[in-house]
C-alpha cells in the first residue's frame, strides 16, 4: 500500500522517526551547550570569589566545601568538591569566555579532559581537532595519547608549525596530509610479532575506520589490492584511497621491514599509473605512500626527486609512543 505521495507506510514511519531523532540531538546539543556555558560561569564567580578572599588558600577550599554541600543538597548530584574544582579550571582554561571551537560545541566530558593539558597551544589544537572531525571523548583520548600534535609538528614545514594552534590541521598541499609516523596500535600487532604484509593489511582493512582517523581528513576508502597490468604484467596495489580534500587518489603501499630504494622505485611507477589511467583531468596528481618499519631519511632522500611533492616515505608503530621521546624528536627537529 502507498500513500497519494507514492510512499509506503515503512518510509513514512521511517520519516517521523528520523525527525524525532533529528529533534531529540538538537535539544541534547542545546542542554549540552547551556550546561557547559553554566559551568564556566561557575568557574568563574569560583575564580573571583577566591580572589577577594583574606586568606586565600583557606578560605578557596572553605568556598568550594560549603558551596558543593549547598548545591548538591538544592540540586543533586554533579556538584562534588572535585567537579566544582573542574569548573574552576574550565574558567582558568579558557578565561577569555571563548573557545577556540567558539560556543562551548564539545561535552563537559571533553572541556573536563582538555584542561588536563596544560601547553596551551596544544590544548587549543586539540579542541579546534575535536570539534571540526567531531571526535567522541575516546578517540580524543587516543588522538592525544598517540602523539597527534608532537607528530604532526614533526612533520609540518617550521614556518606552518604554530597554525596547528591556531586553525588546526589545514590540508593545502601533499606535505600537509602525510606523518611521520602513524600510530597504528588499534590492529592488536605488537611490534616484536613475526607478521606478514597481508596480515597487516588485513588488520588495517579490519579496523577501516580507525585508520581513516589515523590517516586524517577526508579520506574515502577506494580498493585493496587493486590489480594493474603493465605489459601483461599484474601489480597488486596494497590499498587505494581518495582525499576529497585534495581531490586526489592516494596509494599506499605496505612494507614490514626496512625500506629499500626498490620499494619507492614500486611507488612510483603505481603513481605514475593512476595519473597516466585513472585520474581526471580536474584532479590532482596521484599521492604515494609507503608504510614501512624503518626507513633511512638518507636513502629516501637520494632516492626521490628533488622538490618532490608526490611520494612520501612513513614509519608506522604498533604500539602507542612515548610522549616524551616525540617531544625530544620535536626539539630536536626545531634545533636543526
Amino acid at each position: 500500500m502507498k500513500t497519494p505521495n507514492n510512499t509506503t507506510p515503512t518510509d513514512f514511519y521511517h520519516d517521523i522517526k528520523a525527525l524525532l531523532h533529528s529533534a531529540r540531538n538538537k535539544i541534547y546539543q542545546t542542554i549540552n551547550q547551556t550546561m557547559t556555558q553554566t559551568y564556566w560561569e561557575i568557574g568563574r564567580r569560583i575564580v573571583e570569589e577566591e580572589q577577594q578572599g583574606q586568606a586565600r588558600a583557606q578560605y578557596g577550599a572553605m568556598l568550594i566545601k560549603t558551596l558543593s554541600q549547598e548545591l548538591t543538597q538544592e540540586f543533586g548530584k554533579g556538584f562534588s568538591i572535585d567537579n566544582l574544582k573542574n569548573m574552576r579550571r574550565f574558567y582558568q582554561c579558557f578565561s577569555k569566555g571563548e573557545t577556540a571551537s567558539h560556543q562551548f560545541a564539545l561535552s563537559w566530558s571533553h572541556y573536563i579532559f582538555l584542561t588536563r593539558i596544560n601547553n596551551a597551544s596544544e590544548r587549543r589544537f586539540y579542541e579546534i581537532e575535536a570539534s571540526n572531525n567531531r571526535w567522541s571523548l575516546k578517540e580524543l583520548k587516543r588522538q592525544f595519547n598517540s602523539g597527534l600534535y608532537e607528530r604532526l609538528q614533526l612533520s609540518t614545514k617550521k614556518d606552518k608549525v604554530q597554525q596547528l594552534a591556531i586553525k588546526g590541521q589545514v590540508i593545502e598541499s601533499p606535505c600537509d596530509l602525510v606523518k611521520d609516523p602513524y600510530i597504528l596500535e588499534f590492529i592488536g600487532l605488537p611490534v616484536l610479532a613475526n607478521y606478514s604484509e597481508s596480515e597487516l593489511e588485513q588488520r588495517l582493512i579490519d579496523k577501516l575506520e580507525s585508520f581513516l582517523l589515523e590517516l586524517g581528513k577526508g579520506f574515502t576508502f577506494v580498493a585493496r589490492q587493486k590489480k594493474i597490468t603493465i605489459d601483461e604484467k599484474h601489480f597488486y596495489i596494497d590499498l587505494v584511497f581518495y582525499n576529497r580534500l585534495l581531490k586526489c587518489f592516494v596509494v599506499i603501499d605496505l612494507k614490514i621491514g626496512e625500506l629499500k630504494h626498490q620499494d619507492l622505485g614500486q611507488l612510483m611507477m603505481y603513481v605514475n599509473y593512476y595519473d597516466r589511467t585513472e585520474k581526471q583531468h580536474d584532479e590532482n596528481p596521484t599521492i604515494g605512500i609507503v608504510l614501512c618499519k624503518d626507513k633511512s631519511k638518507a636513502l629516501v632522500e637520494m632516492t626521490l626527486p628533488e622538490n618532490n611533492n608526490q611520494l612520501f616515505a612513513s614509519q608506522y608503530q604498533t604500539l602507542l609512543p612515548n610522549k616524551e621521546e616525540l617531544k625530544a624528536l620535536l626539539k630536536e627537529a626545531m634545533d636543526e
